[in-house]
Order: structure tokens, then C-alpha cells, then sequence
């Protein structure tokens, strides 16, 4: 009797948290070799983003959760970076625009698998990643954006030079509780436990 007591007290709570879990899918965002150090458009830190993309990644994939990989269309050093490959039974969508969901079925997937919530990363952060986002919040899904797993790089407006960090951090600042919620790999993590 206690036995069956227990199990109607407990098990209901981990279903419910296996159940809202289910409703959220992984955006891994042009991770592709293009940006890594011997590509043809660098970006500042691309092995920390990736790496800490691999472990969000990996999360994922030890929960049976929704992965979504993002590749953009590229004609030369496009492929996904071995870092964060792709498995046979994941999701590829290939897109030609900023916004992932622009001529792609990205948002009818998401929606054909019920999904509330996308955890996003990948590169470039105030490219890229904030189209998605901003789209992502627009068609009303929550949001959120692992901060160190996304890489971008200095950019030129005029006679300025933007350094990586602050076009990131600016990037970030601007989506922040607007179209998303940030967090660290770490943070992320611990709450997916």
C-alpha cells in the first residue's frame, strides 16, 4: 500500500516535468565550418561556442528531446562542424536567408511536434541567432538563448570597429526579456536536471 501511495505521489510530478520537457526543442544555428579559424569568415571563439553547443547537444540527446539542426546555404566550407554533426534521425533544415524561418518548414516542424519552447545557439549572435529569436518570439514561442554557445565576430560601421564582444553582448541586451531569456550552458543545465 505504501508502494502504491508513493508511486501516485511522485510519478504524476516526473511525468509532468517529462511532459513539459517534451515541448522543447534545441535550435543549433549555423554551426558550420565557414566560421571556424581556417574558414572564410572567422569568428572570434567559435571552438568555446561550439563546444559548449556540443553539451547542450549531448543534453538533448540524452532526453530523447527535439533537435533541430540550422545550416545555411553556402557554396563552399558550408558542412556542419564535426562538433555538433548531426545524427541520422535529427532534423536538418537548410535555409538561404538570416531568419530560419523564412522559405524553410522550420516553423511547421515545431509545431507539428508540439513544441512551447526553443533553446537556442549557434552562430552568427546578432545575425543569425536574432533573426530566429526575434521570428521564434514573434510566432510565439519562449525563448531562450545559451549566451556562451553562441560566437560572433568585430564588425565595420564606418571608420569603427566593433569589437566581437560588445556586438554579442549588444546582441544579447536587446533580445533580453524582449524575445528571450539568456542563460549559460551552465545555468541551462542545471535547470534541465
Amino acid at each position: 500500500m505504501l508502494v502504491f501511495l508513493m508511486s501516485s505521489i511522485y510519478h504524476p510530478i516526473a511525468a509532468q516535468q517529462n511532459a513539459d520537457q517534451k515541448k522543447t526543442a534545441l535550435l543549433i544555428i549555423d554551426i558550420q565550418e565557414f566560421y571556424f579559424p581556417e574558414g572564410s569568415v572567422p569568428l572570434v571563439n567559435p571552438l568555446e561556442a561550439a563546444i559548449n553547443a556540443r553539451e547542450l547537444l549531448n543534453a538533448f540527446r540524452n532526453r530523447d528531446l527535439l533537435i533541430v539542426h540550422i545550416r545555411h546555404n553556402a557554396s563552399s566550407d558550408g558542412d556542419i562542424h564535426p562538433i555538433v554533426m548531426p545524427l541520422e534521425n535529427e532534423e536538418v533544415i537548410t535555409k538561404n536567408k538570416a531568419n530560419a524561418f523564412i522559405g524553410t518548414d522550420l516553423l511547421d516542424y515545431l509545431n507539428d511536434n508540439k513544441i512551447t519552447d526553443i533553446i537556442i545557439c549557434g552562430m552568427q549572435t546578432h545575425m543569425c541567432v536574432e533573426a530566429a529569436t526575434r521570428a521564434a518570439s514573434d510566432y510565439g514561442f519562449n525563448c531562450t538563448v545559451i549566451e556562451d554557445a553562441c560566437a560572433t565576430r568585430d564588425l565595420k560601421y564606418r571608420d569603427n570597429t566593433i569589437k566581437a564582444i560588445e556586438v554579442h553582448y549588444s546582441t544579447l541586451s536587446a533580445l533580453n526579456k524582449t524575445y528571450a531569456t539568456i542563460k549559460t550552458t551552465h545555468q541551462f543545465l542545471n535547470e534541465l536536471k
